[in-house]
Order: C-alpha cells, then structure tokens, then sequence
C-alpha cells in the first residue's frame, strides 16, 4: 500500500468521478479529505470510507471563493502535517438554458472560477506545503475531452476545461524544480448514474465497447500520482473508450 503515508486531497468528491477518486486512495491506505460543497453528499462519502475501513474526514468547501480553499488546505496540514497529493475534480458544468448569445459574464465568470481558478488556488496553497517534503508531491487535475472537442451552447465550460489544460503544463514547468508533478486527466463520458440503465448504442459507439466508469479515472490517479511514476508531468490523459479518436460523420 504505498499510499499508507499519504495525504490525499480530493475536491468535488462528494459525488461521481471525486467519489471514486477519494475512495481508491482510502482503500491504498491514505488519509483523504473529501472536499466538498454539499455537507450532506460530503459527509455521506467520508462515512462510507470510514466504514470500508479507510481514513476520511470530509471538509465543507466552495472552491469558487479562494479564502475557503486557502482554509482547506491549511486545515489539512494542520491535522495531518503536510499535504502529498492533491485531486483538483471539483466543477460544474454551464449553469444555465440559454444559448451563447444569452450567456452572460456573471455565468461565464462563475463556471470559470469553480472550474479553472479553483485548479491554480488549490494547487498554489497545496505546492507551498509539498516543496518541503522530501519526496516533493503530486497534482492531477480533472479536464474533460470538452478542452478537445464541443457540442453546441458550452462555450464556458469548454473554456474552463481548456484552461485546466493549459495549467497543467504551465505549472507542471513551475513547481518541477520542487519536486512536484502536475498532470491532467481530461475524461470521455463517464457515467455517474445507474450503469445499468444505459443501451446498447451508448456503449458500442465507444471503441472500447463500453462506457467509462468512475473507477476508470481513479485508477489513473493512482497511477499518475505514484512515486515511481514522478518522470510524468505535464500530461493530458485522455479517458474516453477511443472516442476522440474515431470519426464520426452524419449520413
């Protein structure tokens, strides 16, 4: 269990991708804080890994305001001593009907914070505590194939995502010389509901031959973030079944 001696960070993990993400970590023997804006989602989360038997404490928390992140991360290591890994997940997606003529600043300005600001915050109050570990430390930022690719009327989520990925690789050069890796995970569709509900068409068009699962992206945390792994940063993983690679033209 290599991660036995690890503080792991995960935001927006009181549900879906964060979810699984924090629960993988628990179960490789790391100490998670789930960070979280639903107390309720949250603390449901922390209690079902402490009921596996993983060590968890859920910490309320808006990561589209940057003193509640800057408390996040100082309370935690404050209580565990420092912080090794940290998942920036958390985001939300265009919170709105309109279309992209009604799309207004203040919408474009809340997608943006939540998703792309949160990711240089968090990773800025995390660094300063991971560049006196010895063995430096870990960040994986959830991005989407939305950086690579669109549907209509997402003009800002697209854009937060898009920078998701252009910060990785940013601050992947930074904070190398710390010791610290900074890589991006940018999944397909992931499906956070009932698996079982989805049809034939949705997993077939997949090159893979399914839909992805939340477990898909966390095990590629653990594995982005593992010591052995650190000659990796500055990475976009894409998670997709094939998807961004296939052609798909309209009859």
């Amino acid at each position: 269990m290599i991660y036995a001696d690890k503080t792991v960070i995960v935001t927006g993990a009181g549900r879906g991708i964060g979810r699984a993400v924090a629960a993988a970590y628990a179960a490789e023997g790391a100490k998670v804080v789930l960070a979280e804006l639903d107390a309720d989602l949250g603390q449901e989360a922390a209690e079902k890994i402490i009921a596996a038997g993983g060590h968890a404490e859920f910490v309320p928390c808006d990561v589209s305001r940057e003193e509640e992140i800057v408390a996040l991360v100082a309370h935690t290591a404050n209580e565990y001593g420092t912080v090794d890994i940290l998942i920036n997940n958390a985001g939300i997606s265009n919170p709105h009907s309109a279309g992209f003529y009604e799309l207004s600043a203040d919408v474009w300005d809340k997608v943006l914070n939540t998703n792309a600001r949160s990711v240089f915050l968090a990773t800025r109050e995390a660094a300063k505590f991971m560049r006196k570990n010895p063995d430096g430390g870990a960040v994986v930022n959830l991005s989407s194939t939305r950086s690579l690719m669109s549907e209509p009327n997402t003009e800002a989520y697209a854009a937060s995502k898009g920078a998701i990925s252009a910060l990785t690789h940013a601050m992947a050069v930074t904070l190398g010389k710390d010791g610290i890796t900074v890589n991006c995970i940018s999944p397909g569709w992931i499906e956070t509901g009932d698996y079982n509900e989805l049809r034939e068409i949705d997993h077939k068009q997949h090159p893979a031959g399914r839909v992805g699962k939340p477990e898909d992206i966390a095990r590629a945390c653990l594995y982005l973030t593992a010591p052995e792994n650190n000659f990796i940063t500055g990475a976009q993983l894409v998670i997709d079944g094939g998807m961004t690679r296939k052609m798909i033209y309209e009859p």
